[in-house]
């Protein structure tokens, strides 16, 4: 049996907060396939899309330094719960998103979905390690960093397909379900989320600057959370999508279909780069070929008019950045002590999103009014430039990895 799948029948505990991250995941993409199908038809314009995108990951952004702080302070488990429940309450708010008119609701209510996420992020992150036992910690990372991949695969197909089908109002009512549900696994699960410590009230700006005396004075955890930022600074390519499957002629189901085939690419490339983690000498290089590989693709896929050909450029892109989140997650977990693995990730996931929200932003500056292939090709580039740019900086060092020897 292999060994991602051995852990998580044996490992009741990962299971279960497997499963609600599952469940999570496939519900946020039941809002925001139909979300934007629905707001470009309403309003007439691509830029509310590229509005919530950014909002979905701005917001969050903003607030990682204390959310982080708070996962490294208070129970992990009543984080998780809080933050699935209000992201199901946000969901029937955008029942109100009717008309043109109404187009801000969705703003605020994704704009909330992303605080709730903010809290639920680093916390979900810096549990994993407590809830399996050391000698399974390489399976289950990669088995947690294929999750993403998957439910984008299935949520984004069957959000675009409900959407098409049933409209994207009852999509709304079910992704609060879902939500409600993954609350529900994270409170079976029975190990605690964290090493044994007094609770403390949260003073975020002293213990950010905790985390990050700690990062400057480690040269390998600076490499590894700022190597997230090759992909986010390309990621304006979702903005692009609805736009895309229209040139292509692919319709709303074809928006569905190119964030699904991002979804596989998430899912395959922890899977195939996996073995990288075995190896000392391997993940430095490994992570400067996951960016470049992202952005070759992106320039690929502006320049081909199938859209079949298409999806396939956007699952190769997106095996390289599934590897690289995968390949960097790990060796943060295994590398930064417990007490400060909360705001560690935030601070990773914070340098992440705001490069995603920059690159949306700017994307939504100039969708109506560029060739959206043009501005595919410009997101690319960003990418390898980065790429090229921190491999320079990065690969004298020595490698980050703190799993065995070749």
């Amino acid at each position: 049996m292999p060994a991602s799948i051995s852990v998580l029948t044996r490992n009741r505990d990962f299971r279960n907060l497997f499963t609600a991250d599952l469940i999570g995941l496939g519900a946020d993409w039941f809002v925001m396939i139909p979300l934007l199908t629905l707001l470009p038809r309403l309003t007439g314009t691509g830029v509310w899309g590229a509005l919530v995108l950014a909002a979905d990951t701005g917001v969050t952004a903003l607030l990682l330094p204390y959310t982080g702080t708070v996962a490294d302070r208070l129970d992990r488990r009543r984080i998780l719960i809080a933050a699935d429940l209000s992201m199901a309450a946000c969901a029937l708010a955008l029942l109100l998103v009717r008309t043109a008119s109404t187009a801000w609701v969705a703003l605020v209510a994704v704009g909330a979905i992303a605080v709730a996420k903010a809290y639920f992020a680093p916390a979900a992150q810096a549990a994993l390690p407590n809830v399996v036992d050391p000698e399974d910690l390489t399976a289950a990372n990669a088995l947690s960093g294929s999750a993403w991949g998957t439910m984008l695969v299935i949520g984004a197909s069957l959000g675009g397909i409900a959407s098409e089908a049933f409209g994207p109002y009852p999509c709304f009512v079910a992704a609060c379900a879902l939500l409600c549900l993954s609350a529900f696994q994270v409170g079976r699960v029975r190990r605690p989320l964290q090493a044994a410590r007094e609770e403390t009230p949260a003073r975020p700006f002293a213990a950010v600057a905790e985390a990050l005396r700690y990062i400057r004075g480690n040269s390998r955890v600076a490499s590894l959370v700022t190597v997230k930022s090759a992909v986010g600074l390309g990621n304006g390519v979702l903005t692009l999508f609805p736009v895309l499957a229209v040139t292509l002629g692919a319709g709303p189901m074809g928006t569905g279909l190119l964030f699904a085939a991002r979804g596989l690419g998430a899912l395959i490339g922890p899977i195939v780069l996996r073995r990288v983690l075995t190896h000392r000498s391997w993940l430095l290089p490994g992570l400067a070929l996951s960016m470049s590989a992202y952005g070759l693709a992106y320039i690929g896929v502006s320049l081909v008019t199938w859209f079949p050909l298409a999806l396939v450029g956007v699952v190769l892109a997106h095996l390289g950045a599934g590897g690289n989140w995968m390949m960097s997650n790990f060796v943060l977990q295994a590398e930064v002590p417990d007490a400060l693995r909360g705001r560690v990730f935030a601070t990773d996931f914070m340098l992440a999103t705001l490069s995603v929200a920059a690159s949306q932003l700017a994307v939504g500056a100039f969708i109506d009014h560029t060739n959206p292939r043009l501005l595919l090709a410009a997101c690319g580039a960003v990418t390898v430039l980065y790429s090229a740019g921190w491999s320079a900086l990065t690969l004298r060092r020595p490698s980050p990895a703190t799993s065995p020897a070749d």
